[in-house]
């Protein structure tokens, strides 16, 4: 494993006899990068939204440090600065918390009440912060935690922002698609740039100039202060989201976590590759392709290639896709982080169909031949049929469901992660299948056999539906938290997304293989098994 990769691991992974492991894709180094800035040692301090984590990056060596782990105090960071006294000061995007994590490992909580925390920045020892929300506010935030100045309200979605060499602070936003400036003393806004890519934050270059990412073209864009003239530095795909120099050398990130920098006459060199934030469900397509939940994009896998086929960014997205499975050729059913039930079909014309809408924390989502839909929702416990849009409740008060499956007969089973059980449902109510399990979530049969991933174990378990016998097929997977780490809640990124969290998918290959999601380290994994 690479020196400072997101997951590690000192036992190896064990198989039972005859079940051969392969990784397809290779694991993730961060789960992806967000906010950007460059400490005093000129390494790049990175925020991971996702993660819940931050870390540092050596852009000689490509060595990273993890400097905030996920499980310690700051949850889901989006952007950073520093103080004067090299104190990290972190906005907690689904917390509403701006935080502060002191040279000696402490932290603090500044302010909790900045709903959409987002844009940061420090000038002259005075700290600001603005929300990334509908009807956000821009202001100066006292570092004793008394009553922030508001510098401007109802906002729609600001960003990441930098005092410029004028004095006057430059913000991009979001929702009006241009970038601002604003005296820090207060006064009347005045629009700089507009009619841009969506942009998503502003930084300053040694010539005084705006360098600014585009989230939605994958622009990244040099803007004259005082003119508004543009220059296009690079394209790259959608999803940049921050910037920032190291000297004369900038650098951008994407949600993916690849760090790029950008070269002289539209080149680029990529200092961290990119890779998979989770991943989440999966399922085989009638293409025999593999395609992949990865909650921001939804990917293919064929012939050892991952590939984008959908984003937040991209048109007729489906949105924040955490359940998917193959419904039909070219076509796939999604279930989002915001509540939603929807047909994808990918392709130049990609477009998608909600067939129902409103849910609280869709999880795993089947469907039979007649497409009569079964969904898990996580947040009230039910799991739901839907029938020519049409939703009924095949159960309720389950503890936390998350995978679906049919079984043989066609009896829909489900995992109940917080029961740690497999049930099946039908009009005689709800059974237990297989008990006993710590936090099951992806299910599969193949067969007359169930496949289980325990993700409280670390383990793939299979469990002979006839006779309830059951085996330990794979141990030691990297799924689920680190070893010693509580994951904290994910609240959400509302408009783009509701709560998030995690999801170990399932799926199986017409020639029998099992791939497996390795959302602690952000690679898919291959079972094949000995006939």
């Amino acid at each position: 494993m690479s020196q400072g990769a997101r997951y590690s691991s000192t036992t190896a992974i064990t198989l039972a006899e005859g079940v051969r492991i392969e990784r397809l894709t290779p694991p993730s180094r961060l789960f992806g990068a967000n906010g950007l800035r460059t400490g005093a040692d000129n390494r790049i301090y990175v925020a991971q939204v996702a993660g819940s984590q931050i870390s540092a990056l050596d852009v000689t060596t490509g060595d990273l440090e993890t400097i905030s782990a996920k499980g310690s105090d700051i949850i889901a960071p989006d952007d950073i600065a520093f103080d004067n006294d090299g104190n990290l000061i972190a906005t907690e995007y689904m917390d509403a918390r701006v935080s502060m994590r002191g040279k000696d490992g402490r932290t603090r909580v500044i302010r909790d009440d900045v709903p959409g925390a987002n844009g940061i920045t420090v000038h002259r020892g005075r700290l600001f912060v603005n929300e990334c929300r509908i009807g956000g506010r821009l202001m100066e935030l006292p570092l004793d935690g008394s009553a922030p100045r508001i510098l401007q309200d109802n906002l729609p979605m600001p960003n990441a922002m930098e005092v410029g060499p004028d004095g006057l602070l430059y913000y991009p936003v979001m929702g009006t698609n241009d970038i601002w400036r604003i005296d820090p003393e207060g006064g009347a806004p005045e629009r700089v740039a507009g009619d841009l890519g969506v942009p998503d934050s502003v930084k300053f270059d040694a010539e005084g100039f705006i360098v600014s990412t585009q989230v939605q073209t994958g622009e990244v864009l040099r803007i004259d202060p005082r003119t508004g003239d543009r220059q296009v530095l690079a394209r790259m795909a959608p999803g940049l989201d921050n910037c920032t120099f190291v000297g004369n050398r900038l650098f951008v990130s994407t949600f993916t976590g690849e760090i790029t920098e950008i070269l002289t006459g539209g080149e680029t060199r990529e200092i961290l590759e990119g890779g998979l934030m989770w991943p989440l469900d999966m399922t085989v397509g009638h293409d025999g392709a593999l395609y992949l939940a990865d909650g921001t994009y939804l990917y293919v896998l064929r012939d050892g290639e991952l590939r984008q086929i959908a984003s937040l960014f991209s048109p007729g997205t489906p949105g924040y896709v955490r359940g998917v499975t193959a419904v039909g050729p070219g076509e796939l059913l999604c279930t989002t982080s915001t509540g939603e039930v929807s047909y994808y079909r990918p392709g130049p014309d990609a477009e998608t169909e909600v067939v129902a809408q409103g849910f609280d924390q869709l999880y795993g989502v089947a469907a039979t031949a007649g497409r009569v839909i079964v969904a898990a929702e996580l947040g009230t416990g039910r799991v739901l049929s839907i029938r020519s849009g049409q939703v009924s409740v095949l159960a309720s008060g389950l503890d936390a469901p998350m995978g679906v499956a049919f079984g043989p007969d066609g009896t829909v089973l489900v995992s109940e992660s917080g029961g740690g059980r497999i049930v099946s449902i039908s009009g005689s109510g709800v059974e237990t299948v297989v008990d006993g399990l710590h936090t099951p979530q992806g299910i599969l049969v193949r067969g007359n056999r169930l496949l289980i991933v325990d993700v409280g174990v670390k383990a793939l378990v299979g469990v002979d539906l006839e006779t309830g016998a059951r085996q330990s097929l794979a141990e030691n997977l990297p799924v689920g938290a680190p070893p010693g780490v509580e994951a904290k809640p994910l609240r959400g990124t509302p408009p783009f997304s509701g709560p998030m969290g995690p999801f170990a998918g399932i799926a199986a290959g017409p020639d029998g293989t099992v791939y497996l999601s390795a959302d602690a380290e952000g690679s898919v994994l291959a079972l094949r098994f000995a006939e």
